[in-house]
Order: C-alpha cells, then structure tokens, then sequence
C-alpha cells in the first residue's frame, strides 16, 4: 500500500507543483554527482548495466503506464531515441513498480525501440533524485548527472536536443 501511495505521489508532483510546459528546456545541475549505477532487466530479460555505458551520453527517464504525464511523452521519446541512436546516445526508460505484462500491454499503444527496464521493487528510484514522475536525467560521458527535467516534454525538440548533443561533443 505505501509504495502505491508513493507511486501516486511521484506522478502527482509534477502536476501539482514542478509540471512545466512540454517543449520546456532541461534544468541544469550546479554540482554534476555521480549517477547511481544499476543493473536492471528489461522486458526481455536482458540485464543493463548503468556502468558498462560510461563515455556515452544517457537520458534516462523514470515512468510509469498509469502516469498521463508519462504516457503524453513516450511520443516525443520516441522521435528523439530516432535521431539520437545513430549519434551514440543512448536513451532509457526506467519503469517504476510494473511487470513486463503491463509494459507489453502499454507498448502496444505508445510503441518505442529505445530500452525500458523494470525498477520492479522502487530500489533504483530511490537511489536517485526523483521528485516525481516522470522525471529524466541526462548522463555526461564521465557519468555525472548534468541535467534534470521534472514533467513531460516534446523530446524531439530541437533546441532541448542541442543540450542533450552538446555533451558529447
């Protein structure tokens, strides 16, 4: 029940108190930290590992299928994941709290390419900064979390994928 509660939580706060508009740039982090390292299955079943993708440029996005903000986004995440995979940045979506059953079922109506992993039990979540979802991080190649963005946006955006291009220059 709590961590029913704390899911709800998590979606309801950026609607509440952070939502900002979609196209909306990233926020940038004053103190880059390192990036918690994970492992995490996708719904395959393969294991990804955060520290096996140091030197790369990673956006990872905390979701879930119950989260409108979440679900208007997915769109956007897809059109950006088009253009960025063939430019060596990698995008992730870290689902919180679901099965590959539900994910499956949500893939049949928002379809996406890029990795989603299953943060089945919140640990991953809690190791990093989520004030709610969704909520996405941009990795620099040294592995600090540079920026931040709390609520939905139009991935694709241009002028939010220059931020996102510009670290791996």
């Amino acid at each position: 029940m709590s961590r029913l509660l704390l899911l709800a939580c998590l979606c309801l706060l950026p609607l509440l108190a952070f939502a900002q508009q979609p196209g909306a740039g990233l926020t940038r982090l004053p103190d880059p930290a390192p990036a918690p390292d994970f492992a995490l299955a996708d719904i395959d079943g393969n294991v990804f590992r955060l520290s096996a993708h140091r030197g790369r440029v990673l956006v990872i996005n905390f979701w879930a299928t119950w989260c409108p903000p979440c679900r208007d986004e997915m769109p956007s995440m897809q059109r950006a994941w088009e253009q960025l995979e063939a430019e060596g940045i990698l995008l992730l979506g870290i689902n919180v709290g679901e099965d590959e059953d539900t994910i499956f079922q949500f893939t049949a109506d928002y379809p996406v390419d890029f990795p989603l992993l299953l943060d089945r039990d919140s640990r991953v979540i809690g190791q990093w900064a989520v004030r709610g979802l969704p909520t996405t991080y941009v990795v620099d190649p040294a592995g600090r979390i540079v920026f931040r963005a709390v609520g939905s946006r139009e991935w694709d955006d241009p002028e939010l994928l220059a931020q996102v291009r510009a670290l791996a220059r």
